[in-house]
């Protein structure tokens, strides 16, 4: 499913959102990194600059070179599509 591509994460503390998108790619073996904006408002800063929001959870996939592109709801069924 996911292959070769690099998925990143952006959660915070207490989201129930986050914790269930970070399950999912747990369930299906699907390797990702965390980046946790809890107490770190410079993180927000980068998002709204990305994709213009603040909150999260935002899971970004990219692939080599490629530029990544970002789930920006917390929905399962869009992040299927974009691990395909």
């Amino acid at each position: 499913m996911a292959g070769n591509k690099k998925i990143v994460v952006w959660s915070k503390q207490g989201c129930s959102y986050c914790e269930e998108v970070k399950a999912y790619l747990t369930e299906k073996a699907i390797p990702y990194s965390t980046i946790d904006v809890t107490e770190n408002d410079i993180f927000r800063d980068i998002l709204e600059v990305k994709y213009g929001i603040r909150y999260v959870p935002v899971v970004e996939v990219g692939t080599g070179s490629a530029a990544y592109k970002a789930v920006l709801k917390p929905d399962i069924e869009a992040l299927k599509e974009a691990l395909v």
